[in-house]
């Protein structure tokens, strides 16, 4: 169903977008605590171990615990409203246009459209599309999982206004350069294992066990995510350093904070005072989010694009005539 097939094609291109919008507004409710866990881990300049005593942070469940406590079970969707945007933009624009650039694939070129590594290009090219629509709404949804309390931007609306007023618009932009390095290869590769995944699954699950499909996908989606991530996660701890850059004053509570002058010095200041461990840290909470957060995606996108299928199918047509 992920890509355009001529032999059993019924989705458009707008009810891809609809049914990514729709897959990505309900990953996303069920994924947030992980994500908010991701970006405090992220952004910690301190080691995140219990030997540091200065280190806010120490792992998962240490964690878990001091943000309910000082918190509250609020904070673990501590910017949900633009992560929602985010979720609902990104996922109808990156499918609509996977959706497009495969059919464009099959209908000007001698390639097939299924292929995994048409797949692979067409995945990431339809990421960096959405990415370049979402960004501001992601930069947005950083800060207000980074912020402690009291916290500095009350809602979504004052947010907007103080970071342009005091920051321009081109704040709304921190961290695209390293997004766009890291979500051509993490997106690309996404799609990519999940097409082999598929075929592959085919080979062990039997075409008749239909009931079988909906746990196919997810799990086809959370390996693909988890392997993706792994090989791009470092990039997107520079991008999350770079989207709180000149949010300094509100990170006071949390320990250490870092100025970086760009892509490049960001990197040389992990490399030099975190070492490589730098690039890695809140792995395990991205690892458990890509492994929910892809397979949910797929999972509810193959659902959501068959529910549309059969309601356009001539027995559906029939029955609503009857």
């Amino acid at each position: 169903m992920v890509g355009y097939d001529p032999e059993a094609k019924c989705v458009s291109a707008a009810e891809a977008a609809a049914a990514g919008s729709a897959s990505g507004l309900v990953t996303r409710v069920l994924v947030s605590p992980l994500d908010v866990l991701k970006i405090r881990f992220q952004l910690q300049i301190e080691q995140l171990s219990s030997r540091n005593p200065t280190a806010k942070y120490h792992g998962i469940l240490q964690a878990v615990q001091r943000i309910f406590r000082e918190e509250g079970l609020a904070a673990f969707w501590k910017g949900h409203v633009p992560a929602q945007f985010l979720s609902v933009g990104f996922g109808a624009v990156q499918f609509m246009a996977f959706e497009s650039l495969t059919e464009l694939v099959h209908n000007v070129t001698s390639f097939n459209a299924r292929h995994s590594f048409v797949h692979l290009v067409c995945g990431g090219l339809a990421a960096c599309t959405a990415t370049v629509a979402v960004q501001p709404v992601d930069t947005l949804r950083t800060r207000f999982a980074a912020q402690g309390e009291p916290k500095i931007y009350p809602n979504l609306r004052h947010a907007v206004v103080t970071m342009y007023q005091t920051e321009g618009p081109q704040t709304f932009y921190r961290g695209l350069t390293p997004t766009l390095v890291a979500i051509f290869p993490y997106a690309g590769l996404q799609f990519f294992f999940y097409n082999i995944l598929q075929q592959f699954s085919k080979w062990v699950i039997p075409a008749e066990a239909k009931s079988a499909a909906s746990i196919k996908d997810l799990l086809c989606g959370s390996c693909a995510g988890v392997v993706s991530k792994s090989l791009t996660y470092p990039l997107d701890v520079v991008k999350k350093r770079l989207q709180v850059g000149g949010f300094e004053h509100a990170r006071a509570a949390f320990g250490q904070v870092r100025t970086y002058g760009g892509f490049l010095d960001c990197m040389r200041q992990i490399m030099r005072e975190e070492g490589p461990g730098g690039f890695f840290k809140g792995l395990s909470p991205s690892l458990l989010k890509a492994a929910f957060s892809s397979g949910l995606i797929f999972f509810w996108y193959e659902l959501f694009c068959g529910l549309l299928c059969a309601l356009k199918s001539p027995e559906s047509t029939k029955r609503k005539e009857g």
